[in-house]
């Protein structure tokens, strides 16, 4: 493991607020991947339509609004996504300092790290069509990018609550962090963005990690990335799981729901984009055969409800049979539809949003709600004034 180096918050204001238009005026044709491998064939999913017989009543939001944020259920968001006002940066307001370093594999008890060779692929189990066979993934080492956002306003010695991100350092969260902190809508929380193993789905480090189900992720991030964070930067991370959140996208945001779902006693709060609640889990397991579809299939509805309090999004071009398998469990937008529907039968604090006009973790839609998104996610936490 090697440190790496200390980058104020305040030098790279200026350079975020070069690159977000840039990705901003990329975002209105919404060009969607189905799959992040460049060696697979990018196709454009078919828009579905929210109001489709199965699917959850929603709210129709006006075109450009975003859900309250102190209000539970389903929502539909217009097809225009303007960027909210807290994704700019403010310089009269005190800025947090993002701190990197870098882990190796080689220091993990947990993930020593595997590799599936490139432009190689599973196919289906000609004996069961919904579990993958992967040939060609082997042990492989990986270095791993972490970023550590401390707010001004964080009293050392003190014990703060923290969100937890997946997928590598996120450079717009401490913009929005430092404004919703500001405004005192959110509390004064330190962001950990963990960088994955590298690769994506069955066979590949990133899918072991993000897609097992299991509390594997949620203690290896117990045991050897929170007390790095710790004893690095001089801070205290709350044990209360009131005051630990986790979020991601894609297999990030069902890798959130996994840790706080395995792990109650840790998380209590989660926040998704597109997330991957299909049959993407690799090795199989025969206590959750279906992967992360499993939580809308069973374990939500057959489990007492958690204290667990949820955000949800998925756009109406998301992610369709992403894969050689055709079990009837990967499409994003039926599993997220669906996970709406158990959350609100079981009686759970959550908001889901279904984006018109918008693909696979869609910048555009992410820059319009992940304010809104986060001031709910935080609701009930005592915030300093």
């Amino acid at each position: 493991m090697r440190v790496g180096r200390t980058v104020l918050y305040l030098l790279f204001v200026s350079a975020v607020s070069t690159v977000l238009p840039a990705q901003q005026a990329a975002a209105p044709p919404h060009t969607s991947t189905v799959q992040s491998d460049p060696c697979k064939p990018r196709v454009t999913p078919p828009v579905r339509d929210p109001h489709t017989p199965g699917f959850v009543t929603a709210t129709e939001l006006r075109d450009g609004a975003v859900p309250p944020a102190d209000k539970d259920g389903n929502f539909i968001l217009g097809p225009t996504h303007n960027p909210a006002p807290e994704m700019q940066p403010n310089s009269s307001l005190p800025h947090g300092t993002l701190y990197e370093f870098t882990m190796e594999s080689k220091d993990s008890k947990f993930y020593p790290g595997i590799v599936r060779e490139p432009c190689t692929f599973g196919t289906p189990d000609p004996h069961d069509p919904t579990k993958m066979v992967v040939t060609t993934s082997h042990p492989g080492p990986y270095t791993r990018q972490v970023g550590v956002y401390v707010p001004k306003q964080y009293v050392p010695g003190t014990a703060a609550p923290f969100l937890v991100g997946a997928d590598g350092i996120d450079r717009t969260m401490p913009i929005v962090l430092d404004n919703l902190i500001a405004a005192h809508k959110i509390p004064a929380i330190i962001f950990i963005s963990i960088g994955n193993g590298s690769g994506d789905a069955q066979g590949s480090e990133r899918g072991l990690e993000y897609d097992t189900m299991s509390g594997k992720y949620a203690e290896w991030v117990q045991a050897e990335v929170l007390p790095l964070v710790e004893s690095k930067y001089n801070v205290k991370l709350t044990s209360d799981p009131e005051g630990r959140a986790t979020t991601g996208g894609s297999s990030g945001g069902s890798c959130a729901l996994i840790m706080a779902w395995y792990h109650p006693e840790w998380y209590h709060r989660v926040l998704t984009y597109s997330g991957t609640y299909v049959n993407q889990q690799w090795p199989p397991n025969p206590d959750t055969p279906h992967g992360a579809w499993e939580f809308h299939e069973h374990l939500i509805p057959s489990s007492p409800a958690t204290p667990i309090r949820l955000w949800l999004e998925v756009g109406d071009r998301d992610n369709l049979n992403s894969n050689t398998l055709r079990d009837n469990m990967h499409d994003w937008v039926v599993a997220n539809e669906n996970m709406a529907r158990v959350l609100a039968a079981k009686g759970y604090h959550y908001q889901f949003v279904f984006a018109r006009n918008a693909g696979h973790t869609d910048r555009a839609v992410r820059a319009q709600t992940l304010p809104e998104a986060l001031e709910y996610l935080w609701q009930g936490y005592p915030i300093a004034k």
